[in-house]
């Protein structure tokens, strides 16, 4: 049965939330398996997955591989099952945070994310949004982030001018997050 990505526009973020909770992913955090490789995989800057220098046009195999990324404290990320831990080389950032939806405003305000492997992300305490060299990413999971793709980061960034011109800064369960100039 072929995966329908969720349109965040027709969702209400308790239903987002909702969708995000109920995806089962794998414990790759808990998986230490022996045997290691090279998966000859590659995910571009742009968040493209590449095999053997292919390009992986399918969106439900990019969904799959995803669920089982991982990235050690040393940088280095992984395509981890039971039995193997195989490299992958990521050029960013191993996802790309596509779309946004947001409900509420200044301390009240939830943002959701939707990333370019379908996977819902709610920024929050345990899933931060993070100024690297003046480009924003969420943390999504497993030590991996997401890039916020430009037109997203314009959404932000007109939020957080427009509750806090001085120090631009969005909130989101609670959480406050600088978008700009440091305070």
């Amino acid at each position: 049965m072929p995966y329908d990505a969720p349109d965040l526009a027709m969702l209400n973020l308790s239903e987002i939330a909702e969708l995000a909770a109920a995806r089962k992913l794998p414990p790759v955090e808990t998986w230490d398996p022996a045997q290691t490789g090279d998966s000859e995989m590659r995910i571009g800057a742009d968040g493209t997955w590449f095999h053997q220098g292919s390009e992986i046009r399918r969106p439900a195999m990019v969904r799959a591989f995803s669920s089982l990324l991982r990235c050690e404290s040393d940088g280095q990320h992984w395509l981890v099952t039971p039995s193997q831990k195989l490299s992958i080389d990521v050029e960013d950032a191993a996802f790309v945070a596509v779309e946004m939806q947001s409900e509420g405003e200044f301390e009240k305000r939830c943002l959701a994310f939707r990333l370019n492997s379908d996977d819902l992300v709610m920024a929050g305490p345990t899933s931060e949004l993070a100024l690297r060299e003046g480009l924003p990413y969420l943390y999504v999971r497993n030590g991996l982030w997401a890039k916020v793709a430009r037109s997203v980061y314009y959404e932000l960034a007109e939020i957080g001018l427009s509750e806090s011109p001085e120090f631009p800064k969005v909130w989101s369960n609670g959480v406050a997050f600088k978008i700009g100039a440091s305070e």
